[in-house]
């Protein structure tokens, strides 16, 4: 016969399986009496299993063996179509609970979307997952763990691609290490991959258009980044468009 600590244990076993994460409540009132034990009228304490999910959603398998054991921040770029520039980012944080996610923000990508194989001048943003280890910009910096380069080198001049002026846009700048060395400021154009293949590639503030192969929010994202990654945390950026990511 089932005694109202093993009911418990079970129910809140189930929902552990089940990855609910609303707040799900297990009670014992309604618990059959055994045989020969007084029925009692005050109910059992209510108990609340509350579980994050251990993978970030969206990632399929491959995408997700490139997410390096000891991260526990991911940027994670959502691309609305292998051709689109349209895309959304959402800063996942690893707790002993699992991967919770932040708020979810407008981005844009590169004007003609995304490639497995990206080149130098292709106008698409490449896919896979690039540890997040230096930043910069025009402005000072706002308080970042990160290693920070100030300097009129981040100046953005010229209008994009839909006319709109890039004033501004390297403002704040977190690189993507994309063919690049790590530890170097975002201005170093050392390319381990060789010039063929493209760099530059940065996290960047919004110009309100299509980019070169970058991806960029709002100022105010921005600032909430360089203030949330911490270096101990291993933070990296998961980068594709929906399809990609779901490999």
């Amino acid at each position: 016969m089932i005694t109202r600590r093993t009911h418990v244990a079970l129910l809140a076993a189930s929902l552990l399986l089940t990855g609910c994460g609303g707040g799900a409540v297990a009670s014992t009132a309604g618990t059959p009496t055994p045989s020969g034990e007084p029925s009692r009228t005050t109910p059992a304490p209510e108990m609340s299993v509350e579980v994050a999910p251990q993978q970030i959603p969206g990632l399929g398998p491959k995408t997700w063996a490139k997410v390096p054991a000891d991260a526990r921040q991911a940027v994670v770029v959502t691309g609305r179509g292998r051709d689109s520039s349209a895309s959304t980012v959402v800063l996942y944080e690893r707790t002993e609970a699992g991967w919770r996610a932040g708020a979810s923000w407008p981005a844009h990508n590169a004007l003609k979307g995304w490639t497995d194989h990206h080149l130098a001048g292709d106008l698409r943003s490449p896919t896979g997952v690039y540890t997040l280890t230096d930043a910069g910009g025009l402005l000072k910096d706002p308080g970042t763990r990160l290693p920070y380069d100030r300097g009129v080198g981040f100046t953005a001049p010229g209008t994009g691609f839909e006319g709109e002026p890039l004033a501004g846009s390297f403002d704040y700048v977190i690189a993507i290490n994309y063919n690049r060395q790590p530890g170097t400021s975002p201005l170093d154009w050392t390319r381990p991959l060789g010039a063929g293949r493209g760099g530059g590639i940065w996290l960047h503030v919004d110009h309100g258009g299509p980019t070169h192969g970058c991806v960029s929010v709002a100022e105010d994202h921005m600032k909430e980044l360089l203030l949330t990654l911490d270096p101990d945390l291993h933070p990296v950026v998961v980068m594709g468009d929906t399809r990609s990511l779901a490999r």
